[in-house]
């Protein structure tokens, strides 16, 4: 082939593998890299190790005239590929904003006085400890009213049932989002209810309600505009292996060097966060949400602070933390977050 057709071939393989990367970094679909690499590969293995191609033309006799209609035929199947690829992920995010809002909407009729200070908890199948979770809770902190949010995000049990008490906000997403998209719906309902702290706090019983007041107070205080708890300045009593507590670190390590912070627990969903300030940021992700609004607080200036608090063991059942990927997952949410 000549120079110019394999430079041809070199910028679509390059075309191909940067499209992956993008989709997977910005949507986390494993489908979509991996489909571009394959492509990718497939491309440049015939612009750089052309024998392999003619093994196989010549054991399955193959002519030249039908080189070109099968190139054709490539091409336009990657088309069409890269284009369903496309369509599928708008119709998933327009399917996932749907379900937030007709979640939300729950709430147009729903009566009641909304709290100063509300603490969103996403849920997903917690029968077991979310009413203990929302009746643990202070009805005030420092003269401040404190509202639950409860998002069931898709559970298939009693969840959203077990969760309903006088005080309490509850609303279901007829679909499974991840934490992200659980707490996406949370603060949009915290925010269109006027609240000035938001609370986030898991709905498994890791987060101790009796340090609620410490992670509040800086806040009230005029201390800081994000509050992160640290289960490596305070106690942790996760039961988390080794490998998984390295990880954790190496994550924040990343962190800390791409924004010039010094956090040390990036992964920690106790947190507490000024409400204006919470409309600053942008957030995307449907998952992998811990990292993602660290490091945009980071970049849209809020006073960052993080104080010591206790992790405890689950109180039942299993993690919902995917085991496979979730490194990868978390090391995309930090670079994609911090290059947009």
């Amino acid at each position: 082939m000549s120079f110019s057709l394999d430079l041809f071939l070199v910028g679509i393989a390059v075309t191909i593998l940067v499209w992956g990367f993008n989709r997977y970094r910005t949507q986390f679909v494993k489908a979509d890299l991996l489909t571009g690499i394959i492509l990718a590969v497939g491309v440049l293995g015939f612009v750089f190790v052309p024998q392999i191609y003619d093994l196989v033309g010549l054991a399955l006799d193959i002519r030249k005239r039908f080189v070109v209609v099968a190139l054709l035929g490539n091409l336009a199947l990657l088309t069409l590929v890269l284009y369903l690829h496309t369509n599928v992920r708008t119709t998933r995010k327009r399917v996932n904003k749907l379900t937030r809002n007709l979640s939300i909407d729950q709430l147009s009729d729903s009566p009641g006085e909304r709290g100063d200070i509300q603490v969103v908890i996403p849920a997903y199948n917690e029968e077991s400890t979310i009413r203990t979770i929302v009746e643990s809770l202070p009805d005030s902190i420092a003269e401040r009213k404190v509202t639950p949010i409860v998002v069931s995000d898709g559970s298939a049990d009693d969840t959203a049932e077990r969760a309903r008490i006088d005080s309490s906000i509850v609303v279901e997403h007829p679909l499974n989002q991840g934490q992200g998209g659980a707490l996406k719906t949370g603060f949009e309902i915290a925010r269109r209810t006027g609240a000035s702290i938001i609370v986030t706090m898991d709905g498994d019983g890791q987060h101790p309600v009796e340090e609620l007041e410490a992670l509040i107070l800086p806040i009230i205080n005029d201390e800081a505009d994000f509050v992160m708890g640290s289960r490596y300045k305070g106690t942790d009593r996760s039961g988390n292996g080794t490998i998984r507590r390295a990880g954790i670190r190496v994550f924040t390590a990343l962190i800390n060097v791409l924004l010039k912070s010094d956090i040390t627990d990036c992964t920690n969903g106790f947190r507490a966060i000024r409400g204006d300030s919470l409309t600053e940021l942008t957030l995307t992700e449907e998952r992998f949400s811990a990292p993602e609004l660290i490091i945009e607080a980071r970049k849209n200036g809020l006073r960052i602070m993080e104080i010591p608090i206790t992790i405890n063991e689950r109180q039942d059942g299993e993690t919902k933390k995917p085991r496979l990927g979730y490194a990868i997952g978390l090391v995309r949410t930090i670079i994609s977050t911090w290059m947009r």
